[in-house]
């Protein structure tokens, strides 16, 4: 009689790792991957600018290394998050029918995908400059330690935005060879940004949150909520648009991508509207809706990069 090897893992078992790192539905992906690649693009414009040439792309191999290092430093992120918040999902509506709340997957089975995912991360630091390995330790840090500040602290999205926009500035070091002022503006820009989305993102959960002892920017800003969201928008379009000018002003597009930055206003405005109601899924929603504020805002840095490096 013919024996067949039994699979190594069942089907089950992978679609939960799946949702453990949030590979099943990527929204967190993108809101990492693309801020990553506005910092490579640009970064290569800043680089091009101190050589004295108008304008410059990043190479391939650039490119390609910081692309799958944001996709696996988030889905990292999220499997220590689910294990940081393993005895409190279960009792959040939206959250409970995740890997590590109904029992699927272990404690220690979330922080070995955690290690497998930062040494895959880890692997591809090799084929870059050594002092981006020294810069990424702080993003290990706070990828880490971000889930369980929400015990202590009302701006545990502060400390999320630290994380996933650290790939800003080490993607200045590999691509500049260190962080300049527009560096550091660009990642403000990014962690007003995060701040506002993750806020709305805890907005929806604001209910379960305030029952379980969980603290957020949505409990902290309470009826306040939707103007700071708001400032914090407005931040991001003017830090934005001054990055946007000091990049391509000189250039024969001139001030022409800050005009681009109305359509982020009014996606801004239309989420903000959603949110006034304070309803769980129209906050949600909102959040969601800022995936393609990411892309838009990549597309285009993407097409200025391209026309200013052709047409000078």
């Amino acid at each position: 009689m013919i024996q067949t090897r039994a699979p190594l893992m069942s089907k089950e078992k992978i679609y939960a790792y799946l949702q453990l790192t949030r590979f099943d539905k990527p929204v967190g992906i993108e809101l990492l991957l693309w801020p990553t690649l506005w910092g490579v693009l640009l970064a290569a414009m800043g680089q091009a600018q101190q050589q004295g040439v108008t304008a410059s792309l990043p190479s391939l191999k650039i490119f390609v290394i910081f692309a799958l290092g944001a996709t696996f430093m988030r889905a990292a992120g999220c499997a220590i998050n689910d294990f940081a918040d393993r005895k409190v999902d279960g009792h959040v509506t939206r959250t409970k029918g995740r890997p590590l709340a109904d029992g699927r997957l272990s404690a220690q089975e979330a922080i070995a995908a955690f290690l497998v995912l930062v040494v895959l991360s880890a692997s591809l630091l090799l084929l870059l400059p050594v002092a981006v390995f020294y810069w990424s330790l702080a993003a290990v840090v706070l990828a880490f330690i971000y889930p369980f500040m929400k015990r202590y602290t009302h701006l545990p999205q502060v400390f999320l935005a630290a994380a996933f926009g650290w790939a800003i500035p080490m993607a200045y070091v590999a691509v500049q060879g260190a962080p300049d002022v527009w560096c550091w503006l660009l990642f403000l820009a990014y962690m007003c940004w995060t701040v506002a989305y993750d806020t709305q993102y805890a907005m929806a959960d604001r209910e379960d949150d305030l029952k379980i002892g969980v603290k957020s920017t949505a409990i902290l800003f309470g009826r306040y909520d939707v103007v700071i969201i708001s400032v914090l928008q407005t931040l991001f379009l003017l830090m934005m648009g001054a990055v946007l000018w000091h990049y391509f002003a000189p250039t024969s597009l001139g001030i022409t991508p800050i005009f681009g930055l109305a359509l982020v206003a009014m996606m801004f405005a239309k989420q903000n509207s959603a949110c006034a109601s304070r309803q769980p899924l129209a906050c949600f929603q909102a959040f969601l809706a800022n995936i393609w504020v990411g892309r838009y805002v990549f597309a285009l840095i993407a097409v200025a990069c391209i026309w200013t490096r052709f047409n000078g």
